[in-house]
């Protein structure tokens, strides 16, 4: 059944979650920062990197007052360490396929999500409040339909929310339709179904260029123009780390959320 009460940052509009707690420590710091001057409404870790044990320490002076989830993962290294990742590419042209890979489907998906959920309540000492993919995999073919299965079993009281990658239709450019077309409508379908609440739209995406100015318009149009429902997604960190591919945006981002106002009504 759906969470008997709702916290009241799930009411909000728009939540501003930032991405890969976890990743690296220069992330994590970040986002702790922002949480705890309340720049933000929620956070996603990535618990297969060795850094969750730990960093989830740095999240428990805003514990229930922001959204502590779950950034489910395939696509990283710390994915492929784990032995079931895959490039981005690779995993888009199979999440096509009838099982995700030869010989993978829902019940290896389930196998391998249970085993997050797992590392996530370890070290948190409580379910997710929500969970998302990084890359957008939750809503993947096979994993999404894991990932409900997953949910329902594992929490019928109280189940977390999931973030559906459906991006803004004012974004329009072949990344938010390539993001949209790997099955966010599936997964909303499949949610309903089974009376796990969303947050159906997403803004936030871009090419990760500009600069901390072009990101601080970006951010006043996403926060003026979303809908209710939405999520921002962000990535913010300290400093840019070797072989971050995005590190520098991560820069700007925190650069510019630190100065913002939270949140809207």
């Amino acid at each position: 059944m759906m969470r008997a009460t709702v916290p009241q940052w799930f009411a909000q509009r728009l939540l501003i979650c930032a991405d890969d707690f976890a990743y690296n420590a220069s992330c994590s710091q970040a986002i702790a920062m922002l949480a705890l001057k309340r720049k933000i409404h929620a956070t996603s870790a990535m618990v297969l990197s060795p850094r969750w044990a730990s960093d989830a320490a740095l999240l428990t002076g805003v514990r229930g007052e922001i959204s502590v989830g779950l950034h489910l993962d395939w696509t990283s290294e710390y994915a492929l360490q784990a032995g079931h990742g895959l490039g981005l590419g690779a995993a888009m042209v199979r999440s096509w396929l009838p099982t995700f890979a030869t010989g993978f489907g829902i019940p290896q998906a389930r196998r391998l999500i249970d085993q997050q959920l797992d590392a996530f309540e370890a070290h948190w000492g409580a379910p997710p409040d929500h969970i998302d993919g990084h890359q957008h995999v939750q809503q993947f073919a096979v994993i999404r339909d894991a990932l409900v299965q997953a949910v329902v079993a594992r929490y019928p009281l109280q189940r977390p929310w999931l973030r559906i990658s459906a991006p803004l239709s004012m974004q329009k450019s072949l990344k938010n339709f390539a993001i949209h077309a790997q099955g966010a409508r599936h997964l909303i379908a499949i949610a309903q179904q089974n009376a796990v609440p969303v947050r159906p739209v997403l803004c936030g995406v871009y090419g990760f260029e500009g600069g901390a100015q072009a990101y601080r318009q970006r951010l006043a149009q996403w926060l003026r123009e979303a809908p209710q429902g939405t999520v921002l997604m962000c990535h913010p960190a300290l400093e840019a780390q070797a072989g971050d591919a995005i590190g520098a945006a991560r820069v700007w981002e925190y650069e510019v959320l630190s100065g913002a106002t939270r949140g809207m009504p």
